[in-house]
This record gives structure tokens, sequence and C-alpha cells, in this order.
């Protein structure tokens, strides 16, 4: 098996560091450090810090899409259980690490709100997430799982938030039962059943 470049390590550490301490809370000597490369490397490979956020959130959101096409666009399933498994894979993820780091791409979007670049990449991804809700609403009021009157844009976009700001309680709380209480009330209060 190949050893990975110094820019994989760097990537993968840089991922973890940045999940831990944050984008602007992550030094350069910070995340080299925790990659055991030299300096040079990271200027090898990366113009800048920028440069290097922008990496670490497109390997993340690599990792995301799978779960997005296992999940929230696996036709396989009925729409709803799509919708419940994204969820529950994200508290999961919340878990495994005992609600210390959040959502990767909710920290920059609250760390980097100076960065346009930055800032522009995240909402851009959040976009694609909705999308891939709102995909999924779709299909439950076509397989008449929700009624069809189900404004399914705006659920989009509220569950999209709410568990972003779930995130970001279960991080500051150093626990997932704000995620849960989405789910929760999402599938009894918000989403309504012919």
């Amino acid at each position: 098996m190949p050893k990975p470049s110094h820019k994989d390590t760097l990537i993968a550490e840089g991922m973890r560091v940045i999940h831990e301490f944050g984008f602007n809370g992550s030094s350069v000597r910070d995340i080299v450090k925790a990659a055991g490369v030299p300096h040079g490397s990271f200027t090898n490979h990366f113009a800048s810090k920028e440069a290097f956020g922008l990496e670490v959130i497109e390997r993340y959101f690599e990792r995301a899409r799978d779960d997005l096409n296992d999940t929230l666009f696996n036709d396989e399933l009925q729409p709803l259980l799509r919708l419940g498994q994204y969820i529950d894979l994200h508290i999961e993820l919340i878990r495994q690490n005992e609600s210390r780091n959040g959502c990767l791409l909710g920290n920059f979007a609250a760390d980097s709100s100076d960065n346009e670049t930055i800032r522009a990449r995240i909402n851009a991804i959040f976009g694609e997430i909705e999308q891939a809700v709102l995909y999924c609403l779709q299909a439950a009021v076509s397989e008449r799982e929700l009624r069809a009157d189900t404004n399914c844009a705006e659920i989009a976009s509220f569950i999209v938030s709410s568990m972003q700001g779930a995130f970001l309680l279960a991080k500051a709380q150093r626990n997932v039962a704000p995620v849960v209480k989405v789910k929760d009330v999402l599938f009894s209060r918000v989403l309504q059943r012919p």
C-alpha cells in the first residue's frame, strides 16, 4: 500500500485539528505539528491557510456526499425512513466524539464568517444538502408518506437550519440531546402525514 502523501496527511490531520479547535483557532504550525511533516510541506501544497481550509472542506464534503447518497438519495428505501437514517447517522457521529466537535461545516460557518471565499463555499454546500433533503421530502409526498400540500422547500430549509443549530448546541452542551430533539419534533410535529 502506498505511503500517504504529505498533502493527504496534512489534510487528514488538519481536518482533525480544525474540527477540534476551529479554523481560526488552528495555526499552520498546529496543523504541521499534528501531521508530523516539515513546515515547508504546507507551503509546497497550499498557497495559503484559506486554500488549505477549502481543501479540508472539500474532503469533508466528499464523505458527506456518500452519506447523502446512502440515505436521502437512496431510492431503495422509503423516503421518511431515509430521512430518519440521515439524522441518526449524524446523531451517531456526534456521539462518537462525545459531542465535542459538532459539524465541521457549521464550525467553519461560525468561525469564518468574515472570509468571503470560505463563506460562499459553505453556503453552496448547505444548499446542496438542502436540495438532498428536498428531494427526499418530495419523494415522501409522491409516496403519500406526507400530505400533498406539504411545503417541501420550506421544511427542507428548516431541517438543515435546525440540524446545524442542534449540532452547535450539542457541542456547547457536550450532549447529543439537541440533535435527538430535532428528530423527535420533526417526526412528531412538523412532518404531517395524510
